[in-house]
C-alpha cells in the first residue's frame, strides 16, 4: 500500500512491517483498537507462541509543530512499548501432564505427528516426529513458504537441480555418522537509532516516506546478502559434494542444499545450514551485508551468533543460544568500539552433546581456567569480521590459524600434535606452551601459527599462545572441522 492516508478514504496506512516490528497510522483510535482485536485473535489462532505488544497514541495530523508524527512514534517506543516489555506478565505455556509426550522442536506438549502436515515423498528413512500446536501451525504453511523461497532465490538456486531442505536430515547428513546442524541468527547494529535519526526533522508525510524507504532498503539488503551466500554455496558444489580448500562433505542424495533461510525480515535474519559450513556462511553473510547500500547512505554492520548442535536437538533451544551468541557479539562491539565507530562481529558455540545453562554459564564452566595467577579464557570469541591493527581477535586471524593447522608445513597431517597442543593450552601457562614447542622441535624451535601481520600482537601469540590471559589458538583447534574455506 502506497496511498497517502491524509488524501484518501483509507482507514489505515502501513509505514513499515519488518523485523518483528510494525508501524501503522489509523484514521481514529477506534479503528486502531478494532484492528488490534482482529490481529490478536488471528495470532492466537494461526501463530500460537507469538507475543504481541501494541501501543496507540492520538495525534493531530495538522499540528506538526507540537505533535508531529516523529515525536509521537518516538514517545510510543520509549514510553509505552518499553514499559510494556518490562511490566507485562510472562505467560507460561501449559506444559501438560507427566504422561504428555513432548514436541521435538519446542519441548511443549505434542498434539500430533509431523507426517500429517509434511509430504515426505518417497523417502524411506523419513521419520515422523511429535509436534506441538506451535510447530503444527508452522508446518501447515511449509508448502507456501517453500514456494516463496524458491521465487526469491530463483536466480541463485536452480529449482530443477537443488531444493531447499525442510528437515535437518536434508542438510548433508552422512549415513552412519554423527550429524550436526548450525543455527545462525543475525541482527543489524544500531538500526533502531538509525531509524530514529533518519526520520528526525521531517514533516509527517516526508517522515512516512523516509522511514518506509529506509525499511524497504534494509529488507532488500538482508535478502541480497542471503542471495550472495546462496551463490557462494552453489558454486562450491562439485559432483554431489560441497568442496572447499580445507575440506569437503557429501550432499544429500536427493539434491537438497545444505542451507535454508528461515527468517528474512530487514536486518533480523535467521538461517540454518550443515554444521561444517555454519560459521563460514555467517561470516560470508556479514561480508555481503556490509556491501549493501541503504537509503540513509550510511554503512551497514551486523552481528551473528552461530549455534552448532546435533541434528535432532530441539530447534527452539538452539535458536535461543544463537540469539545469546549474537548478543554476545553485540556486547563485544559495544565494549570495543571507539565513539560512533561500529563493526561487524560474530560468535559461535559448538555443542558436542547438549546445552546446559546460558552461554555465559557454559563458557564459565568449560572455557575459563581459574588459578592463583588469575582467570584465563580459552576462547578468542567473539571476533571482528574485519582486520584491525589494535585487536588480534578477528575472523581473518581465526581462519589463518585454522588454515595453518590444517595445511601448514609444521602442522599438516599431524593431528595428534594439534590435539596435544590443545591439552597443553588448558594449563593456561606460557611456560607449558614453550616447553611443548621445544619438545616438538627438530632443528629450530617450533612456532605456533602466525596471526595476520596487521595484528601488533602477532609475535607474542606465536610464542606463548596467550595474550592478556586470553588464548589465541583453542578456538581454532576446536573448530578445525567447521571451516572449509569455500571459494564460490
Amino acid at each position: 500500500q502506497e496511498d497517502a492516508i491524509e488524501k484518501s478514504q483509507l482507514n489505515a496506512e502501513r509505514i513499515y512491517a519488518n523485523g518483528g516490528n510494525a508501524l501503522i497510522v489509523f484514521k481514529s483510535r477506534e479503528i486502531a483498537v478494532k484492528f488490534t482485536q482482529i490481529l490478536s485473535r488471528k495470532v492466537l489462532e494461526e501463530a500460537p507462541g507469538i507475543h504481541l505488544l501494541v501501543a496507540h497514541k492520538d495525534f493531530d495530523w495538522n499540528d506538526e509543530i507540537d505533535n508531529n508524527l516523529y515525536a509521537v512514534v518516538e514517545d510510543l517506543k520509549k514510553s509505552d512499548i518499553e514499559r510494556q516489555k518490562y511490566e507485562r506478565m510472562s505467560s507460561a505455556p501449559l506444559l501438560g501432564l507427566g504422561v504428555s509426550a513432548s514436541c521435538n522442536s519446542t519441548l511443549l506438549p505434542a498434539v500430533g505427528k509431523s507426517e500429517k502436515y509434511v509430504d515426505y515423498g518417497d523417502e524411506e528413512d523419513a521419520d515422523s516426529y511429535l509436534v506441538s500446536t506451535e510447530t503444527k501451525k508452522k508446518l501447515e504453511v511449509v508448502s507456501q513458504a517453500n514456494t516463496k523461497l524458491q521465487e526469491i532465490f530463483a536466480n541463485e538456486v536452480d529449482r530443477n537441480i537443488y531444493k531447499f531442505p525442510y528437515r535437518t536430515d536434508h542438510l548433508g547428513r552422512s549415513k552412519g555418522e554423527s550429524s550436526y546442524a548450525a543455527v545462525i541468527h543475525v541482527d543489524g547494529n544500531g538500526m533502531g537509532e538509525r531509524f530514529k535519526n533518519h526520520g528526525k526533522g521531517k514533516t509527517n508525510r516526508d517522515y512516512i516516506n523516509a522511514i518506509r524507504d529506509f525499511s524497504k532498503s534494509v529488507d532488500i539488503a538482508g535478502i541480497n546478502a542471503l542471495k550472495a551466500v546462496a551463490r557462494v554455496l552453489v558454486k562450491s558444489i562439485q559432483q554431489g559434494k560441497v568442496v572447499g580448500n580445507l575440506g569437503e562433505f557429501n550432499l544429500n542424495a536427493q539434491g537438497y542444499l545444505p542451507f535454508r533461510p528461515l527468517v528474512y525480515a530487514g536486518d533480523d535474519i535467521t538461517f540454518i545450514s550443515e554444521a561444517r559450513i555454519g560459521i563460514e556462511l555467517a561470516a560470508l553473510f556479514l561480508q555481503a551485508f556490509e556491501n549493501q547500500t541503504v537509503s540513509d547512505g550510511k554503512a551497514l554492520t551486523a552481528c551473528a551468533g552461530v549455534c552448532v548442535v546435533k541434528t535432532h536437538y530441539p530447534f527452539a533451544r538452539a535458536y535461543a543460544i544463537s540469539e545469546e551468541l549474537c548478543k554476545s557479539a553485540k556486547k563485544f562491539v559495544k565494549e570495543s568500539k571507539f565513539e560512533d565507530e561500529s563493526f561487524s562481529a560474530l560468535d559461535w558455540h559448538l555443542a558436542a552433546s547438549g546445552l546446559i545453562g546460558s552461554i555465559s554459564e557454559i563458557r564459565d564452566r568449560e572455557y575459563k581456567i581459574y588459578n592463583d595467577r588469575g582467570i584465563y579464557d580459552l576462547t578468542m570469541r567473539p571476533v571482528r569480521l574485519r582486520s584491525d591493527r589494535s585487536d588480534w581477535r578477528t575472523w581473518n586471524g581465526f581462519t589463518q590459524v585454522v588454515r595453518e593447522f590444517k595445511i601448514g608445513e609444521n602442522w599438516k597431517g599431524k593431528h595428534n600434535k594439534v590435539m596435544a597442543l590443545r591439552e597443553v593450552l588448558r594449563q593456561a601457562s606460557d611456560k607449558a606452551v614453550e616447553e611443548f614447542l621445544w619438545n616438538y622441535s627438530k632443528s629450530s624451535q617450533l612456532q605456533l601459527p602466525f596471526f595476520p601481520k596487521s595484528s601488533s600482537q602477532n609475535e607474542q601469540l606465536s610464542k606463548n599462545g596467550w595474550l592478556n590471559r586470553r588464548c589465541g589458538y583453542f578456538d581454532a583447534i576446536e573448530a578445525m572441522e567447521f571451516y572449509l574455506d569455500l571459494e564460490g
